[in-house]
């Protein structure tokens, strides 16, 4: 497993690289080898909280948690244990599925970066921060909800397998989630 780990306002010790290399590099064991991603690893300090990122592209798949914590080690923990529930839980899916289904097609998907606007009063000028461009791929909604919800994402752009539409799945205030699809 490679690691690209970095740092904002926090110097990177030998010691703290070894502590995420060894706890995240456990994650291994879910994965057939070679392991072919590149795990990115942010660790940033504020106000006296630690906060570490990590992300881990897998075949089109991206698993991705965030914990914060006043230690930074702790935080690491924290943020190891929440990804390997994620990834427990998207090969009980993806194997039930595949139980289900009789072809064996694997879940592919990319990454929906969410686009920050201003105010949307009119007198404001709209600025958009961060702008990102993806393939789709092509999926059915039920496994768009289910990578939503690995990014953590309130909402996920697709293209559905069954019209070939671009669609969006979100997850409404009510815990539930809703399907945009166009006319």
């Amino acid at each position: 497993m490679k690691f690209n780990i970095r740092g904002e306002n926090i110097q990177i010790t030998a010691a703290l690289r070894d502590y995420v290399e060894k706890k995240v590099g456990r994650l291994t064991k879910y994965f057939e080898e070679p392991f072919p991603a590149e795990v990115q690893v942010t660790l940033h300090v504020q106000r006296g909280e630690g906060t570490i990122e990590v992300t881990i592209p897998l075949n089109g798949v991206i698993i991705r948690a965030e914990e914060t914590h006043d230690d930074m080690y702790a935080a690491i923990d924290l943020v190891v244990e929440k990804l390997e529930r994620q990834i427990r839980k998207h090969k009980t899916k993806l194997m039930r599925k595949l139980r289900v289904e009789s072809n064996s097609r694997m879940i592919h998907a990319q990454p929906v970066a969410v686009l920050t606007a201003g105010q949307d009063e009119e007198d404001i000028e709209i600025d958009i921060v961060r702008t990102k461009r993806f393939d789709l791929k092509p999926m059915d909604a039920h496994e768009a909800v289910m990578q939503m919800d690995m990014l953590g994402h309130n909402f996920f752009v697709f293209q559905n397998s069954d019209t070939n539409d671009v669609n969006v799945v979100y997850r409404r205030n009510d815990g539930r989630y809703g399907l945009i699809e166009p006319k």
